[in-house]
Parts: C-alpha cells; sequence; structure tokens
C-alpha cells in the first residue's frame, strides 16, 4: 500500500468521523429547536426564576453563525489538525513522504489558511467575553465597596442621631 493509498483511506475515514459529527450536531439543534417549540408555558414563582427565564430566552437560540461553526467551521479545523498530524507521522516514518512534501504542505497551508481565521476569531470572542467578564466583576465591586461606605455612614450617623438624643434627654433631667 503506497502512501496515497493510505492517505485516501485516512482521508475517507475522516470524511464518515464528520458526517456522523455533522449528523449528531444537527440532531442537537433541531431537538433544541423542537424543545424550544414545544415547550410549555410555565408560570413564574417569583422574581429571581422570572429574571432567570427571560435571559435565557433572549440569549438562546439557533443562529446560521452557529450552523457555521459547527457545519464548516469545527470539521475544516479538525481535517486541518488531522491532516497535518497524519503528515508529520508518516513523514517521521517514510522516506517517500518527505519526496512530496510541498505537495503536503501546500495541502496544510490550503487548509490552514481558513482554519487559522476561524481560531483567531474564536479566541477574539473568548477574549471579549473575558473582557466583559472582567468589566461586570469590576462594576460589581465597586457596588459592593460603595454599599459598604454607604452602610457605615448609616450606622455612624444613626450611633451619633442616638447620643444626640441620649444627650438631650440628660440635659432636660
Amino acid at each position: 500500500m503506497n502512501i496515497q493509498e493510505t492517505l485516501l483511506t485516512v482521508l475517507e475515514l475522516l470524511a464518515i468521523v464528520l458526517v456522523f459529527v455533522s449528523i449528531i450536531t444537527l440532531s442537537a439543534i433541531a431537538m433544541a429547536a423542537m424543545r424550544k417549540v414545544i415547550k410549555p408555558k410555565k408560570k413564574i414563582i417569583n422574581k429571581t426564576k422570572e429574571i432567570r427565564t427571560m435571559s435565557k430566552e433572549k440569549g438562546e437560540g439557533v443562529t446560521f453563525n452557529d450552523i457555521f461553526m459547527f457545519m464548516i467551521a469545527v470539521p475544516l479545523i479538525l481535517l486541518w489538525v488531522g491532516f497535518a498530524g497524519f503528515v508529520i507521522h508518516s513523514g517521521l516514518s517514510k522516506p517517500e513522504v518527505l519526496e512530496n512534501i510541498e505537495a503536503y504542505t501546500t495541502l496544510i497551508a490550503i487548509l490552514g489558511g481558513p482554519a487559522l481565521l476561524i481560531i483567531k476569531d474564536a479566541l477574539d470572542v473568548w477574549k471579549q467575553e473575558q473582557a466583559e467578564k472582567t468589566a461586570f466583576y469590576k462594576v460589581k465591586a465597586q457596588a459592593v465597596i460603595d454599599y459598604n461606605d454607604a452602610s457605615q455612614k448609616q450606622s455612624q450617623m444613626i450611633e451619633s442621631k442616638a447620643q444626640e438624643q441620649e444627650h438631650k434627654m440628660e440635659s432636660k433631667k
């Protein structure tokens, strides 16, 4: 079995695996959509449950970008990484792979361009989420500090008013 047959076999197996992953992903998306359509309306018992329910309803939903990521981006990245690993592994063990290394690196580069852009965008989204979390925690920490300051000032004011009242009562005696 030569290298081309081995490569074709590996690519065919990878394609089969990606088809199964795609089917599972589409099934999950369809189930989520069905749950959203069939989901009965529930009475909301208290305010916190209402807020959680509202935020879930606003935030969830399958978008075109979600489908794009699961159907195109994820398989492309997996194919790129898998093929690069296969070429490295084959290159270390078989000298005929090294003879055709330009063709393999060209294919890796062709797959790698879009894959790297997708990975970069995913990392940018992650960095943005982290920045939002950091900003949220800064605001939350400042709110706690402001609350503690206000609470301490209120306690001091109550104590000073109580002392003033006590002095007034003593002076009336």
